[in-house]
């Protein structure tokens, strides 16, 4: 049965890992949900943190062919109940209607990032679910436009990647 998986990827080389890693998910027919690079907590290294929706046995699998390439020191790989994960999303709706949404300012814990005469940029937090929950309803009250971040994600445990090393 397929599940939501998130890996998350230490490598020293972002840009060679990329390529390959795409090479290897177009090679295996997986499709990546979200896809996020950043730097991390250890000088010149990088995190990948990169969502597919696939089987338990294919993901160990995904991970262990991850880790042979030279660039990787390790890939982890989680379900959604293990890590804290989050997004962020920018919505662009008309002033006009920013007036009359306080309620749903504080229930969705919406943040003013600007305000134009003819527009407002609203910025929200939250999981991938609470985020589309919030755009079906925005686009319900005439939302211009949005754009979504991949997902940035937290193993649920006291240690770190440094420990490991």
């Amino acid at each position: 049965m397929k599940n939501e998986f998130t890996l998350t990827i230490y490598s020293e080389d972002q840009l060679r890992l990329i390529t390959r890693l795409s090479s290897m998910f177009i090679r295996k027919q997986i499709v990546v949900l979200s896809l996020n690079m950043s730097i991390c907590e250890i000088d010149k290294m990088y995190r990948h943190t990169i969502v597919v929706n696939e089987t338990l046995d294919t993901v160990v699998n995904l991970a262990a062919q991850i880790e042979k390439i030279i660039e990787v020191y390790k890939c982890y790989y989680h379900l959604n109940e293990e890590i804290v994960f989050r997004q962020t999303a920018l919505f662009k709706i008309p002033t006009a209607l920013f007036m009359d949404m306080e309620l749903m300012l504080r229930e969705n814990d919406l943040k003013i990032s600007e305000i134009h005469k003819e527009y407002t940029i609203l910025q929200a937090t939250g999981t991938d679910n609470e985020i589309e929950v919030l755009t079906k309803e925005l686009n319900a009250l005439g939302l211009i436009e949005f754009v979504t971040s991949s997902r940035i994600a937290l193993e649920k445990s006291n240690k770190g990647f440094c420990e490991e090393i």
